[in-house]
């Protein structure tokens, strides 16, 4: 997420301020889920301040982290995107919806039963959760979260999804290089993202 301690504790609080500034502004119900994610983005950045307090290992933190990381994104993400869309949703977004619910199960699951590590790398933490089937988990995951967000009927969700998507590449790189870890930087441009999309004008869907 970030490269250290101090940088989570405040990226993650800025984050969730944003969060709660979507959430304050949200005027039709069905959009809260979906507002609410910058908060969630943001608690996740706190929590991994705590792994890197706790030198990682295979304490509640990385327990906390890898719950929120794993099956709650690949349920919320495609689920918050559904209900915004409103009962006229496509199915190509009830299709992500079950998927990224799927997904959530076996990830659930697995974490059930196994317990997540974490271990400090210079400034990236590396975490280990032994997934079954990991390239189909792996293809589910990111067509729940990413795949919601890109196939969403409003241009800005769309632009979320790009941002996110860039995001997920470049950090996955840098941290294959050990070289810092830098996902908080993106999480803050997705927060003022989902802002954006909960100020647009009602009477004017930004759909393409």
């Amino acid at each position: 997420m970030c490269w250290s301690a101090t940088a989570d504790l405040v990226a993650g609080a800025a984050v969730t301020a944003v969060g709660v500034a979507c959430v304050t502004r949200v005027r039709r119900p069905r959009d809260l889920p979906l507002a609410a994610l910058p908060v969630l983005l943001g608690v996740h950045q706190l929590v991994e301040a705590a792994v890197w307090h706790a030198g990682g290992g295979r304490g509640a933190a990385t327990t906390a982290w890898a719950v929120i990381a794993l099956p709650v994104l690949a349920g919320w993400v495609p689920l918050g995107v559904l209900l915004a869309s409103g009962p006229g949703a496509p199915r190509r977004l009830r299709a992500a919806a079950a998927v990224g619910l799927a997904t959530a199960a076996v990830l659930s699951y697995r974490l059930a039963t196994l317990t997540a590590s974490a271990e400090i790398r210079g400034h990236i933490v590396g975490y280990g959760v032994n997934v079954p089937w990991m390239p189909l988990v792996l293809a589910g995951y990111l067509f729940a979260t990413l795949g919601a967000l890109l196939l969403a009927c409003d241009r800005r969700l769309r632009l979320l999804g790009g941002v996110l998507a860039v995001g997920a590449l470049a950090c996955s790189a840098l941290w294959r290089l050990e070289f810092a870890s830098t996902w908080c930087a993106f999480a803050a441009v997705a927060s003022l993202l989902v802002l954006g999309w909960v100020r647009r004008p009602q009477g004017r869907p930004s759909v393409t």
